[in-house]
């Protein structure tokens, strides 16, 4: 049964951007209750700048809700990341995949150095890497960032274990620095 604060609206402090495998659950992976975290998912939890879907999201979250944290969350034993790893042909899903391939491409000799179980770990922590670098180029994050302390967290689930590792996503100074003059708006 929702609880009364629930019905009269919600307040979330998380937006988090995960996968869409059944076997992730937001609520239950941070134990929290409906009502406490914003969401969005999709196959592999793959941010890009021209999804209108995950950036209205991330707009209402950051701007109306006021979240003050954002999460984004991959996951071991992945799909969508074994099926950017492979060469077969999908269909439509090919599409969206598209990025994971081309974290892949930038990362192919360090990929192929690692056994497949490796491989799989590692195209997670790069992709959830990559979303990280999407948020923060994001004029709506940026400014919450810099207004009220908003913060973004890369983080990793483990499917087997039940356990989250949050990435250090700290960056050198002048990275930021130079994020801010080129993406920020006014």
């Amino acid at each position: 049964m929702p609880s009364s604060e629930t019905i009269r609206g919600q307040s979330p402090q998380i937006l988090w951007v995960g996968c869409a495998d059944s076997r992730c659950p937001e609520t239950t992976i941070l134990g929290l209750k409906p009502g406490e975290i914003f969401c969005h998912r999709n196959i592999a939890n793959i941010l890009v700048n021209t999804d209108i879907n995950s950036l209205s999201v991330i707009q209402y979250a950051v701007q109306y809700l006021q979240v003050k944290h954002i999460i984004i969350c991959g996951h071991t034993m992945c799909g969508g990341i074994a099926a950017a790893l492979d060469n077969k042909r999908l269909g439509l899903i090919d599409t969206w995949l598209m990025p994971l391939r081309a974290i892949r491409q930038e990362n192919l000799q360090l990929l192929n150095s690692l056994d497949e179980f490796n491989q799989g770990l590692k195209m997670v922590e790069l992709n959830v890497r990559q979303g990280v670098k999407q948020l923060l180029a994001n004029p709506v994050v940026l400014d919450a960032m810099h207004e009220r302390g908003l913060q973004v967290h890369g983080l990793i689930y483990d499917v087997r274990s039940g356990e989250l590792r949050e990435l250090d996503i700290e960056e050198d100074e002048e990275v930021v620095k130079s994020r801010v003059v080129a993406f920020k708006t006014v």
